[in-house]
């Protein structure tokens, strides 16, 4: 066989595979439009009162020490400022210049200050346009983005191992999905645009193009799509809710009252913020879960296919009480993480239990990985639903793959369709049946044998 015939694709595979480039194309063209549309009229990264550079420290400097009595109490306040010299190795027309800078100590505000640099450590240098001390380059933190870059080819590299085609489509609609939220999502937020809308758009477009990558145009991504659709519309409909029934003000730390004084002027819809963190929070679960069912009952249906309607929604129901309980779990335990510093402080700084729990950053918490969870709880009978439907809608001719080898056949790796060879099935039934005739009529023209009497005596 030649090499060429081995990489001929069938006419499916090339169906999904048109498919697959229109939807990284169509979405490409989307989040493209989009960020254009929503960033004509919005300035950002813009800070004009510090210029930020890259550089690596080449040699310290002089290490200057204050100590002095703060008045009225027993605390010797320490300031030191540790100079350096750097080469800029990412900053514009100043890459390669070597400038001094400095990096400050105290024992006061710094209680866990950085680590003293060190020559060959890649730093981030700020400039305020004045001199401060002896220098005008101050130490803003290490280089830290070069190890998390690391992290994250290791991470592409192991997906594509495992995953191998299907790692390469993750990685594409992960890519897009950050996109969407990145250059589009937060972009119109800063823009003033409606964070309702916006939400509900973002998670459309997540969806779509996330379950058309990654499985192609066909029974399970339409099926997906319904019950995360339905799981969403859940999402937001307890989020809008409960935003009156708990009256949020949104208001759940500084953030919040940073957002409210933007040099841009624009009013940002602090609760329409927090739908949206619940929202968009919630939509990964659902579309987890709905893949686990719809994926599970799709292979159940395709190796049995006799299976009735009540067993197959039986099923999926078990599997989904299965998933439930472990997705319930991460929700709460990634909120939890997620602000386990502000828990922290809160615990310290409340006078009750009660008073804790009804503080509005808990009750936000709180609300979040409960909608999470009903949103996870409703999804899984409707998905179940919708999937019982769409495979029990062609039956076929009941053969399973499995236990009928010769008489199935399947194309494109089994993704979408069952093609069953029914003259193959009628023709080896024919010769089944021929068989078994001629070995009757064999049986009725070769006459018994007499049985041996040994009891007979002999004339």
């Amino acid at each position: 066989m030649k090499l060429t015939d081995k990489l001929e694709l069938s006419s499916a595979q090339k169906k999904d595979l048109y498919i697959w480039l229109a939807t990284v194309a169509l979405s490409l063209i989307v989040l493209l439009a989009a960020n254009a549309a929503v960033c004509r009229d919005l300035d950002i990264f813009s800070m004009s009162d510090a210029y930020c550079v890259k550089a690596r420290v080449t040699e310290l400097g002089e290490l200057i020490s204050d100590d002095y009595d703060l008045s009225g109490t027993d605390i010797t306040y320490s300031n030191s400022s540790q100079q350096f010299y750097a080469e800029i190795i990412r900053g514009g027309d100043l890459k390669g210049q070597t400038v001094l800078a400095a990096q400050s100590f105290d024992n006061y505000t710094n209680m866990n200050a950085e680590d003293p640099v060190e020559p060959g450590d890649k730093v981030i240098l700020y400039n305020y346009g004045d001199d401060r001390g002896d220098v005008q380059w101050v130490f803003g933190g290490y280089a830290r983005l070069d190890g998390i870059i690391v992290l994250g080819c290791i991470f592409v590299v192991l997906l594509l191992i495992f995953g191998r085609v299907k790692g390469l489509n993750t990685i594409v609609s992960l890519t897009l999905t950050c996109m969407a939220v990145f250059m589009v999502f937060v972009p119109s937020v800063l823009a003033g645009y409606n964070i309702y809308l916006m939400s509900a758009l973002t998670c459309i477009y997540t969806i779509v193009m996330t379950l058309l990558i990654t499985n192609g145009a066909g029974a399970k991504s339409y099926t997906t799509m319904l019950g995360c659709g339905f799981g969403v519309l859940m999402a937001a409909v307890l989020s809008l809710i409960f935003d009156k029934v708990l009256r949020i003000t949104g208001m759940i730390d500084e953030h919040s009252i940073y957002l409210q004084y933007l040099s841009s002027g624009v009013t940002i819809n602090l609760n329409a913020l927090i739908f949206a963190m619940i929202v968009i929070g919630a939509m990964g679960a659902v579309m987890d879960v709905a893949m686990d069912i719809s994926s599970s009952l799709y292979e159940i249906h395709r190796h049995a296919r006799q299976i009735s309607f009540r067993e197959l929604f039986s099923s999926g129901m078990r599997i989904g009480r299965d998933i439930m309980g472990t997705m319930a779990n991460t929700l709460v335990l990634a909120y939890i993480g997620s602000q386990l510093c502000a828990t922290l402080l809160y615990i310290t700084y409340s006078a009750s239990l009660y008073e804790l729990l009804n503080r509005e950053t808990i009750v936000v918490e709180m609300m979040q990985a409960l909608i999470g969870s009903l949103s996870i709880l409703l999804t899984i009978p409707l998905t179940t639903l919708v999937c019982c439907f769409a495979y029990m809608e062609n039956k076929g001719t009941g053969l399973n793959p499995v236990r009928d080898p010769g008489k199935t056949e399947l194309l494109h790796g089994g993704k979408d369709r069952l093609v069953v060879s029914k003259e193959k099935a009628a023709a080896d039934a024919a010769a089944r049946k021929s068989a078994v005739s001629e070995e009757s009529a064999r049986k009725s023209i070769i006459p018994a044998k007499e049985p041996v009497n040994f009891y007979k005596k002999k004339d």
